[in-house]
């Protein structure tokens, strides 16, 4: 299967910026538009009897009531310990220049969940799916003068998930303003039937709107420009648009010598697609674009652009730990830098659509993307109340709505996102077929089941081979409106779906913990592309897919440490990521860099036993102990060989491959300096790693995103507080309160210090620092200039510190 796509998205940039002037909201309506709708709301947590006799709270959006309230053990686990409930939203608005011309609608990347929309007292809709984004029209219900808009939120079925969902209007919303003749709602679609060296062809399908009443001849004028601004493609068409309905057409471009997108290289084109009426605009259609071709192979893998790559994947969830759902758009550009870093070329939308910008984030960073639909079909799945596999089960979630939304929103998720070149398939769903929660089948007396819930066949759950009639009809909500990408879904019970027709339907079929069958089964299906979906962090698990030409890939679960699928309390989160809620990299973080990135490196972890080295448990970053202690000196690496020293002292030279085994040292510990030395085959030193023995904690460190500050659209400061001895060494042990001093123009959106089992509040301006280190994200207000704003310190039993944003 070959699959070549151009990827366009509709920005919200995509015509004019309106002014906006708040309380009441003001809005100029010269031109179309589609602007950010986030500020000047309120919020009502509770039934709302009478509006007039409420306190509404003024916030901005986004925002996650859950995340701001009470960590409790009555809440369940697999949602963090953390509440939901019922909620109301409330923004009144003027739209200046108001014209019963135009068309208004209000766009929500994302509501949770159950959401109900009212404008001027008339009822919009429902949507219960709090992934999906969903759009509504305001026009027949505004006023000239003063609007106000109404959403209730109802999570009142708090663990509906395994995971930590948030609760509320938890990613952006758009106003959207247009002409009566217009593009439709992701309207636009780019494909690439043909790519070479020298050309590349584009097919740009078009659904426009005229609402004007009268046939009405259009020109569309499309330009490509490239990152110099250079236009190197255009096209003026001339259409007929028939009056009150959805006008389809299809144009056609060619771009010479295209340079292609890939993750070293994610090359974007920026594209303009303007509909003009007797010369004047009606509207202007603006993106980037980029150009990339791929196919998936049964013998041989993954190709992009005609080369043969391993893709390097990590599951992520759309939480950021003290942020919970509502994560600006800066804070996971940093933690996408973080995976850059790591060697990560991929990443999988576990297990719902994300935020609208993660996509464009990954677009213009490099990273191929999974995007994925569902965590259950018409069944529910066991949601842990008590900790993950204790007690008795909920068994809450969205399959309650699946038989009517099902369909509906997956094609939603693909008309979203569809025209992004960093998507390279359409996940239908994850571990649907997880054995016995629900589906059963009397294979599981006999096979080989790493997950399984309960002991064998259950005769009283339901039979799994009707998965595969769901499968088809999802897949062919999917290829209504996109076939340049393959379907797929993660399998959890592959020996149970095997005697189904599940993996038939779908186009390539992803393993989620199955390494041990990739041999086995390609054997048995040798049409079949198989590829791993999610994996453990074992040598083995990579091992399986670098040795096998077949298998594409390995996504790790997981990258970042989440909220919720929590052990008993007082956890909040499994600690499954190799990376903490703070965005921190943990140790086994750079084992991964030691598998994935070839930029030379070395890296030392210390544990107390042999069993902790093979299984990468326990590892600390601190040489510390007493005279008495052995400890064992891990190396992760890439180089040819690793030599350690501990104070000036060889202790031997070692292989820096791994051969199925752990590199380590037993060393006795004495105090001082642990070095480690990584050598090329020519026995240069190319990478090196410190350790010192730590001394008392003395002093502490302050560092920010500095280069992220004073741009336009830049607001979120990420402040870093290690505490350190007097040589600089990071203290691990001496935890200590840090607290944030700061001007009006500031904000804390939350303070992570990544530990798993503090439950401190989030909003606070003070937070306990966790193995020496705290993260602090800050909002820094419209209009707010570096040379005027000073932030202050305080570290307990240390003293303070101020720095100011103009400090570069």
């Amino acid at each position: 299967m070959t699959i070549n796509f151009l990827k366009t998205l509709l920005h919200w940039q995509k015509i004019l910026l309106l002014l906006v002037v708040s309380l009441p909201l003001a809005i100029s309506a010269q031109e179309n538009s589609k602007m950010l709708f986030n500020e000047s709301w309120q919020f009502h947590l509770g039934e709302l009897t009478n509006k007039s006799d409420v306190n509404w709270q003024n916030i901005s959006l986004p925002h996650d009531w859950s995340i701001q309230s009470d960590f409790d053990p009555k809440w369940a686990s697999g949602t963090g310990f953390l509440p939901g409930g019922i909620a109301w939203y409330k923004k009144n608005f003027v739209i200046q220049d108001y014209s019963p011309n135009k068309k208004y609608s209000i766009y929500f990347d994302g509501v949770y969940k159950n959401s109900e929309v009212w404008i001027n007292g008339h009822f919009l809709g429902k949507r219960p799916n709090g992934f999906i984004p969903f759009q509504y029209d305001l026009t027949p219900y505004l006023n000239e003068t003063e609007n106000e808009i109404l959403i209730k939120c109802n999570h009142t079925d708090y663990a509906d998930s395994r995971y930590y969902s948030g609760s509320g209007i938890y990613r952006n919303v758009y106003l959207i303003q247009q002409n009566p003749i217009h593009f439709s709602q992701w309207g636009v679609f780019v494909t690439t039937p043909k790519i070479e060296k020298d050309e590349a062809e584009l097919n740009i399908q078009l659904e426009i709107e005229n609402l004007t009443g009268q046939l009405s001849p259009s020109t569309i004028i499309i330009n490509i420009s490239d990152n110099e601004g250079e236009i190197v493609a255009t096209n003026t068409s001339t259409l007929q648009l028939y009056p009150n309905r959805e006008n389809y057409n299809e144009l056609h471009l060619k771009i010479d010598t295209p340079k292609l997108w890939e993750p070293d290289t994610p090359n974007l084109y920026d594209v303009d697609i303007r509909i003009e009426v007797d010369g004047k605009l009606m509207e202007l259609w603006s993106d980037k674009i980029g150009i990339r071709d791929f196919k998936f192979d049964a013998n041989k893998g993954f190709f992009l652009n005609g080369k043969n790559m391993l893709i390097k994947g990590v599951c992520i969830h759309h939480d950021a730990g003290a942020l919970g759902a509502a994560v600006p758009k800066e804070v996971w550009k940093e933690r996408l830098r973080t995976l850059k870093k790591l060697g990560a070329n991929a990443i999988r939308m576990s297990h719902y659509p994300h935020q609208d910008y993660i996509y464009d984030l990954a677009d213009e960073m490099g990273f191929l993307v999974q995007d994925e639909a569902f965590d259950e079909w018409e069944f529910g799945k066991n949601k842990w109340i008590e900790g993950w596999n204790e007690g008795t089960p909920g068994k809450d979630g969205y399959h309650k709505d699946f038989e009517q939304w099902g369909a509906k929103d997956v094609e939603d998720m693909v008309r979203r996102n569809r025209n992004h070149p960093s998507i390279i398939m359409w996940s239908i769903g994850n571990e649907i077929d997880y054995p016995n929660d629900p589906y059963t089948h009397p294979v599981l007396d006999e096979g080989r089941n790493p997950q399984i819930y309960g002991k064998g066949y259950m005769p009283d759950h339901p039979p799994v081979d009707q998965l595969g009639k769901i499968a088809n009809e999802l897949s062919m909500a999917v290829k209504k409106f996109d076939t340049t990408r393959p379907v797929t879904a993660a399998l959890a019970g592959v020996t149970m779906s095997n005697f189904t027709a599940y993996p038939k339907i779908l186009d390539i079929v992803g393993y989620n913990y199955q390494e041990f069958r990739y041999k086995e089964d390609h054997a048995k299906y040798p049409e079949r592309v198989i590829y791993g979906s999610e994996n453990g962090d074992a040598l083995s698990a990579w091992n399986a897919v670098k040795n096998n030409d077949f298998i594409a890939s390995q996504f790790l679960w997981t990258a970042f440490d989440f909220i919720g699928e929590a052990g008993k309390w007082p956890y909040r989160s499994s600690g499954a990521g190799i990376i903490d809620l703070a965005g921190k990299p943990k140790p086994d973080f750079y084992f991964r860099k030691s598998l994935w990135n070839d930029d030379p490196m070395v890296f030392m972890g210390i544990t107390e036993t042999e069993e902790n080295v093979i299984k990468r448990r326990h590892i600390s970053t601190s040489w510390s102990g007493s005279e008495k202690d052995v400890k064992y000196v891990s190396a992760y690496t890439n180089v040819d060989s690793v030599e350690l020293f501990l104070n000036n002292k060889s202790l031997g030279k070692k292989k820096g491959e791994y051969d199925g085994k752990m590199i380590f040292w037993k060393v006795p510990f004495k105090s001082g300096a642990l070095l480690l030395k990584g050598y090329n085959k020519e026995g240069k030193e190319i990478a090196t790693h410190t350790l010192h023995t730590p001394e008392s904690i003395a002093d502490f460190k302050i560092t920010y995103n500095k280069e992220d500050i004073g741009t336009e659209v830049d607001n979120i400061l990420i402040v870093d507080i290690d505490l350190i001895d007097k040589n600089g060494t990071l203290i691990i042990n001496d935890d200590r309160p840090v607290t944030f001093e700061l001007p009006s123009s500031i904000k804390v959106l939350g303070l992570e210090s990544g530990d798993l089992k503090s439950h401190e509040n989030y909003q606070s301006n003070q937070r306990s620092s966790y193995q020496g280190k705290l993260r602090a994200y800050l909002k820094l207000s419209e209009g707010t200039k570096n040379q005027d704003v000073s932030i202050n310190v305080k570290v307990k039993g240390i003293g303070e510190k101020s720095f100011t944003l103009n400090e570069r």
